[in-house]
């Protein structure tokens, strides 16, 4: 499939004090992600990972190389419009992003703002609301919802601009458990149901699971590259990093240890399970 984003050689660097030398966040990064692939970005906090995120839709723009969506330049400023509806935005914190004192008026802010026409807009309220699974509060106060909530408010926010690509810079950070589950189903959904491209910025290893393609930055620079199952299965390497591995990957390890013939690519429970069942009755 064609590409949504690329980047080739990037780099960005954040402004230095006076007298110091400016430090790079990104080093080198060449990647390409395809359309309608679910793409998961971890790292340690300073990896860059973040940064590359926001370069993805030019809210920061490249210090050198290239990032392009759909084969636009976001250095080019007559694109920057485009860019940015094609690439949405979801970030850690969705009070920061909620911006009426009403959902539907909410998730209607940025289409009014682009000149949609008002029977378009509430079209595109209304599928955005139901696509998120918040249709029934239409009508409530953002402030009155859940964490979880507000955040798959923020996502139908995004999802009214009708994107090709939605990225989601730690959107999960500040969430419980369950507030992670609803936002992690929506965005699968999305991706599942409308091939919306996903890339999803967290630091839990288990929102990893299920993704394409898991991407490992360290040091302002592409550690990892790969399924799931290729890039968990280093569990040393990603120890190195400073990253722990999803939590069944973390058993099968300590039973290999231990001298149990099991594969570190069970990632699921219901694998992991089978494995360990399937180590049992060799043994």
């Amino acid at each position: 499939m064609p590409d949504m984003i690329q980047t080739e050689s990037l780099r960005f660097a954040y402004p230095a004090d006076e007298g110091q030398k400016p430090v790079y966040a990104l080093r080198g990064v060449d990647l390409e992600i395809e359309k309608g692939s679910f793409v998961v970005i971890l790292g340690h906090n300073g990896s860059g990972k973040s940064t590359l995120a926001k370069t993805f839709n030019a809210v920061l723009l490249p210090a050198g190389g290239k990032v392009y969506v759909e084969g636009m330049d976001t250095l080019d400023q007559d694109l920057l419009l485009a860019i940015r509806q094609r690439v949405g935005m979801v970030f850690q914190n969705p009070d920061n992003q909620i911006v009426a004192n009403v959902v539907e008026e909410d998730v209607a802010f940025a289409p009014e703002n682009l000149g949609v026409p008002t029977e378009e807009i509430r079209r595109r309220v209304d599928e955005a609301l139901k696509a998120v699974g918040m249709d029934e509060f239409v009508t409530h106060a953002p402030h009155l919802l859940s964490g979880g909530q507000k955040q798959r408010i923020a996502i139908a926010g995004v999802i009214a601009m009708e994107p090709a690509c939605v990225v989601l810079d730690e959107a999960t950070a500040m969430l419980d458990p369950t507030g992670r589950r609803e936002v992690l189903s929506t965005i699968h959904r999305l991706n599942r149901e409308k091939g919306i491209t996903v890339v999803l910025i967290t630091h839990h290893m288990n929102e990893a699971e299920d993704a394409d393609r898991v991407i490992v930055m360290n040091d302002g620079r592409v550690d990892l590259d790969g399924t799931p199952e290729e890039v968990f299965c280093q569990v040393n390497r990603l120890r190195h990093l400073g990253l722990t591995v999803p939590d069944t990957v973390d058993l099968l390890d300590r039973l290999r240890r231990d001298g149990w013939d099991v594969s570190l690519d069970a990632l699921s429970v219901e694998d992991c399970a089978a494995a360990v069942a399937g180590a049992l009755e060799k043994k």
